[in-house]
């Protein structure tokens, strides 16, 4: 394809992407204003973002094996829409309840805009341009990610939250027309489709249990209960099913072969890794700024910026850098080493650390993803069979949520335990601070009893320090016990096998395979006639074979 034509063909791609980066950033800065106006507690919260990821989770393997099987711009399309409608129908929530519902559904929409936007590009660019191409994405994941948050803190400051869930509304019906009149893929051949619906209920059973776990155990029942030995018996055992379904299934959710490739196996340990770093960091980011540093939604987006322009400068002068040299490896590397540095050092933040140094960390940890996040696909696109990208790219986008859905889960346990704690330990300062304020901490009190998240910045400078001190010291505590999951990314890329990347398209090498086996079979049918033709001469005459050399031989 020229440029115009990929440039043509990527520009509802880039509309689609841009939506649904725009309505998942566009809340993130919101979700605590949200969650206290609902009357949720740091629970609900978990889950509001824990129920998306969850739905990603699930669903992006399903999407991509779909991708391998049917029309990918009509699932495009499909995905693009279960996603805005969920979104609009979440604006009206009534109770936490029905947020997290709602979330689902975006989630299931998530999933196929993650997995095919990133099966879609390999059909037109090939690995080793993909680099060229890499600013128009950055630009585009920098208006969602950084334009998101702003948009979304300003609106719930002026207007209401519930709008920031119609904003993606005008921009998706844009990308499905876009899609419908510019996407042009290669026409795939049509077979006789078998979905794994065993494989996907297993799936879901499972992971969802474990992480309906995490979530309950420690407040609704003790972690070494009967409850807690049901549950996780359950999830193991739906798993051990869905392995076993797997390696039967024809059409397998997950073909386990997959993991015989070396460089799939070791980019699936690099991306659960990375999808905590990312997923739990943008989460608790979130809640750093409100709830330690009593900035409201529109300052704590602009005060999370420093991490996304890292993530966004960085990834572009990478994927240009592979693009010119075709060497990805030293620059993962170094990403894998900036994530783990990264998120030591927001370790150990307090609710009065300079904000240039927090800025200085946060920019850190948006570097060393943005070296490696994107480029653990481009890499495993370009290791394995063009039949296998769709399942393939699905599959470590797969494992990267669920790094993100159990990280935040697992996570936003720990946070909830040790705010609680640091709660209790400053109970009788806190008592004397709401004692203070007469009548008007009798309601302050009762909420704060109930585990309901307050409005930071709207309460009195007496108790309103106490509780930054104490979420302040909780989100630390959150990014310190994350750090070491980051050894397993620098020791996963490291040994991953150092392929060249290939300058062909998903079309391109499929037609070279086909050109290459149909070559290969005429040779061996040539070779057999020949046998054949030698064969008939040789029973022809028996005598001359007997009495010259040569021929004998």
């Amino acid at each position: 394809m020229t440029h115009r034509q990929v440039m043509q063909s990527l520009t509802g791609l880039l509309m689609g992407m841009f939506v649904s980066i725009l309505a998942g950033t566009v809340v993130s800065t919101s979700l605590p204003v949200i969650v206290s106006d609902l009357h949720g507690d740091q629970t609900s919260y978990t889950w509001v973002v824990t129920a998306t990821l969850l739905a990603t989770t699930i669903s992006t393997p399903i999407w991509g094996k779909l991708a391998d099987l049917a029309n990918r711009k009509l699932l495009l399309q499909l995905s693009l829409l279960v996603f805005v409608v969920a979104s609009a129908i979440a604006g009206f929530s009534q109770d936490t309840n029905m947020l997290i519902t709602m979330r689902v559904f975006q989630g299931l929409g998530a999933g196929g805009l993650t997995a095919l936007t990133q099966i879609v590009m390999a059909d037109i660019i090939s690995p080793r341009e993909r680099g060229k191409y890499m600013g128009l994405f950055g630009a585009v994941m920098a208006l969602g990610t950084v334009g998101g948050p702003l948009i979304g803190g300003f609106i719930t400051d002026a207007i209401n939250w519930r709008w920031n869930f119609f904003i993606a509304l005008p921009f998706a019906a844009i990308a499905i027309v876009l899609i419908q009149k510019t996407l042009h893929l290669p026409v795939q051949a049509k077979r006789k489709v078998s979905i794994d619906y065993a494989g996907i209920v297993l799936l879901s059973a499972g992971v969802s249990s474990l992480l309906i776990w995490v979530s309950l155990a420690g407040k609704d029942f003790e972690w070494a209960s009967p409850t807690s030995a049901w549950m996780v018996g359950g999830a193991l055992i739906a798993l051990i099913a869905f392995v076993i379904v797997e390696l039967k299934a024809s059409e397998p959710i997950i073909p386990l072969s997959m993991f015989k490739n070396r460089t799939f196996t070791l980019s699936v340990v690099a991306s659960i890794s990375v999808g905590v770093s990312m997923f739990g960091t943008s989460v608790f980011l979130a809640q750093y700024m409100q709830l330690a540093r009593g900035a409201n939604a529109t300052q704590s987006g602009l005060m999370t910026i420093p991490m996304m322009a890292g993530l966004l400068i960085v990834s572009t002068i990478a994927g240009a850098m592979i693009s010119k040299h075709g060497k990805w490896k030293a620059i993962m590397v170094i990403g894998s080493v900036l994530q783990l540095a990264g998120l030591y050092l927001l370790g150990t933040i307090h609710y009065d650390t300079n904000f240039v140094l927090v800025s200085v960390y946060m920019f850190i940890l948006g570097a060393g993803l943005g070296m490696v996040m994107q480029n653990l696909v481009l890499i495993v696109q370009n290791a394995v069979t063009p039949a296998e990208i769709g399942v393939a790219s699905s599959g470590i986008a797969f494992f990267r949520s669920l790094g993100g859905t159990i990280g935040v889960s697992v996570l936003g346990a720990l946070m909830a335990t040790k705010v609680a704690d640091l709660m209790a330990a400053k109970s009788a300062e806190l008592g004397a601070a709401i004692a203070g304020l007469g009548e008007k901490g009798k309601d302050l009190a009762a909420s704060l009893a109930s585990g309901n998240i307050p409005a930071v910045h709207s309460l009195p400078e007496s108790v309103r320090t106490i509780i930054e001190a104490s979420y302040g010291d909780a989100v630390a505590y959150v990014f310190i016990v994350a750090a070491p999951l980051s050894i397993l990314t620098i020791l996963a890329i490291v040994f991953l096998p150092n392929l060249e990347l290939s300058s062909q398209t998903r079309h391109e090498r499929a037609t070279a395979d086909a050109a290459e086996a149909g070559e290969n079979s005429a040779l061996i049918e040539a070779e057999e006639n020949l046998v054949e033709v030698s064969e008939a001469a040789i029973a022809a005459t028996p005598q001359a074979t007997t009495e010259n050399p040569l021929i004998r031989k």
